[in-house]
């Protein structure tokens, strides 16, 4: 793995470390190379590495020892320094993909609820979110370790000679979907299972070229709120906090979620759906193209990237795209074009088996 790399990338590319600035980057130890690179790089520009590192099965313990009062609330401290910081990145690196798979989806909601400040401090300064592999993610991958290795590189383009122009040549690309899309009304979603309509009129696209999202490649928008009509099918997996979730199906009626199910993870599907009123309106429409990600590895940072395909969000929606549902959830689903599938906008394919047609 080209750790230096990777580390100036996060750096200069994703945060743009500036002189005297308070960087915090959260994660793992089993991220140590890439912190103490990422350390050497904040150092070396003149600002604060704030380094929050924590243990293998943390969160799982912490989760079987929190008592219910506590979800109600947060520390303080925790809002005092988000306050306090110019920017944060989050490492995902993980002992277990599955730690959390048995919590109860009820008590990680309500905790959510009583945490929105600290959330919304959190994502009003610059933020960035990475994954290291691990032999856990690799596992969950169905691959080696230096294999995964190798799609992480190829992912984040660091197999390119220079990464940061590759990553604009991408952003240029994107903007001229936007281009086509802004002026929108109607996006229709056709495959295999699936036939469902979209209003996304008015609606703003944003171009996620790796800054926030290391990787990232797709544009997407909040769709208007009641406007899903029809039916869609969902075929690559997901594992939200674990769980394993797939071939998820929902049929939508005035925007609103009137069935859902799911062959592997229904009775997680059906409670999430549960939390609250947002969570059966969509919040995100996103088209994934990075077609340095052939394949799902079962870590939605990536797969929702996936060059040729389409993901939808249940719940929350981005303000900036001028989406305004609200709910504690945010749950990505992605539908597969690339074997016999269609985007259509206003009529006219943008997307067919994968293939943008332009």
């Amino acid at each position: 793995m080209n750790v230096d790399g990777f580390a100036r990338l996060l750096t200069d590319y994703c945060l743009e470390v500036q002189p005297g600035q308070q960087i915090q980057v959260s994660s793992t130890t089993l991220a140590a190379p890439l912190l103490l690179a990422l350390q050497r790089e904040i150092l070396e520009r003149g600002a604060w590495p704030l380094l929050d590192v924590s243990l293998p099965g943390q969160s799982e313990g912490y989760w079987a020892a929190v008592t219910d009062a506590a979800l109600d609330s947060f520390p303080s401290a925790e809002l005092a320094a988000a306050q306090a910081l110019d920017a944060s990145l989050r490492i995902q690196a993980t002992d277990n993909a599955n730690a959390l798979a048995s919590v109860d989806p009820a008590r990680m909601a309500r905790a959510a609820r009583a945490q929105a400040p600290l959330r919304e401090a959190r994502v009003a300064k610059r933020w960035s979110i990475t994954l290291w592999p691990t032999p856990a993610a690799a596992q969950q991958a169905g691959m080696g370790t230096r294999e995964l290795e190798a799609f992480v590189e190829r992912a984040l383009f660091l197999d390119r000679d220079d990464p940061v122009a590759a990553w604009g040549e991408l952003r240029a690309f994107q903007a001229g979907l936007i281009e086509r899309l802004a002026p929108a009304r109607e996006i229709r979603i056709q495959a295999e299972g699936t036939d469902l309509t979209l209003n996304v009129e008015g609606r703003t696209w944003v171009n996620s070229d790796g800054k926030r999202n290391m990787p990232s490649g797709e544009v997407f928008t909040g769709p208007h709120e009641t406007s899903a009509e029809g039916v869609i099918r969902f075929t690559i997996p997901t594992a939200p906090r674990g769980v394993v979730v797939e071939d998820v199906t929902l049929e939508f009626r005035a925007g609103r979620v009137v069935s859902a199910k799911a062959e592997r993870g229904d009775a997680y599907l059906q409670a999430t759906l549960d939390t609250d009123e947002g969570a059966r309106f969509l919040g995100e429409l996103g088209i994934g193209t990075n077609f340095g990600i052939d394949r799902p590895i079962g870590a939605i940072l990536f797969d929702e990237k996936i060059g040729g395909t389409v993901h939808l969000a249940v719940g929350r929606s981005y303000p900036e795209t001028g989406g305004t549902n609200d709910s504690v959830v945010h749950w990505d689903m992605i539908c597969d074009l690339r074997a016999g599938g269609t985007l259509s906008v206003d009529g006219e394919p943008l997307l067919v088996d994968g293939r943008f047609q332009v």
